[in-house]
């Protein structure tokens, strides 16, 4: 078996097949110059395309809709409710780390979502059947290839190439057809709904960091909302000098009258966040180290001269007297 090369066949000026074929353009005024039409507009896949073939996205795109809303929507909310209590209490990198790391996140996952991610052009009508030509021609009497697939020799190893009817060529290495976007995709991983794209050798990159970078944000914004939710409950307990305790039994609470006045609170929140966190600091009033003194009382009586309480007195007895 002779080693053979996989040369990608380059795009030509000829239509798609009729399977493919777009929308016959709109008649033309008598006169007028025929407009020169780009590729993106007879492309034969199931893409679609925007900003003058500059954008493209797969058919479908409400999942990676859903996608993008949701990381907006959770951002949004992150941003307007929880960042400026923690920028004020805490540390204004919080708002600024996380801003970071969404603005990293949506140009991933733009990156993955509008970029090519490999596509291979399909064969025109007359490299098609140039190819069939080659692939008659590479049977002979003693040795024939399986119907419709070429062998090649990648660092020493044989790879079968398999053909693909749809795009009318011989599929490259780890390149495959995708069913969603009816495109061969080198490098092909799968098609991701979540970006609304496939994800093959053009975009890998963006994609992994794109969930990398989510998964950052997310933890960061999980973390930071756990922050400022146990850090309000307790600056509000420090100011009205509560705790846990009486805040979840409603001991104090204004509803029940002013006879239920917290009657521990200094009726000021900078005198109740001194009294409790710069108070005097109260001894411990168990001796952890100390040693176990023995007790030096009387003895305990027998259990035999331990009066019974529940039995009957004896009748026989009398003032002491049998």
């Amino acid at each position: 078996m002779k080693d053979c090369e996989y040369r990608q066949i380059p795009p030509g000026a000829a239509a798609p097949g009729p399977a493919a074929s777009p929308p016959p353009p709109a008649p033309e005024r008598p006169g007028e110059t025929p407009r020169p039409r780009r590729k993106w507009e007879v492309f034969p896949g199931r893409n679609r395309f925007y900003c003058g073939g500059r954008v493209m996205l797969a058919g479908h795109g409400g999942v990676f809709a859903l996608t993008l809303g949701l990381i907006l929507t959770t951002s949004g909310l992150f941003f307007a409710f929880d960042c400026p209590f923690l920028a004020r209490h805490l540390t204004l990198a919080i708002p600024i780390i996380a801003a970071v790391l969404f603005f990293f996140v949506i140009s991933c996952l733009l990156q993955t979502s509008c970029r090519d991610p490999g596509i291979l052009p399909r064969a025109t009508p007359s490299e098609a059947a140039d190819l069939e030509k080659r692939i008659d021609a590479m049977g002979t009497s003693t040795y024939r290839l399986p119907a419709r697939t070429m062998e090649v020799v990648i660092n020493k190893y044989v790879v079968k190439l398999k053909y693909c009817y749809t795009c009318k060529m011989f599929r490259p290495p780890r390149t495959s057809h995708c069913s969603v976007c009816d495109n061969c995709v080198e490098r092909f991983d799968h098609h991701c709904p979540w970006v609304g794209n496939c994800v093959g050798k053009r975009n890998y990159r963006y994609f992994y960091a794109f969930i990398l970078s989510l998964s950052f944000l997310t933890a960061f914004i999980f973390a930071c909302v756990v922050t400022h939710l146990t850090l309000r409950f307790h600056t509000y307990l420090v100011a009205s000098n509560l705790t846990t305790n009486e805040d979840i039994k409603g001991s104090w609470s204004n509803k029940r009258g002013s006879e239920f006045v917290n009657p521990y609170s200094h009726k000021s929140i900078l005198t109740n966040c001194c009294a409790v966190l710069c108070g005097p600091f109260h001894p411990s009033l168990i001796d952890r180290r100390g040693f176990v003194q023995p007790d030096v009382g009387t003895p305990a009586s027998p259990k035999s001269e331990i009066p019974s309480f529940g039995a009957k007195p004896d009748t026989s007895m009398v003032g002491g007297v049998p």
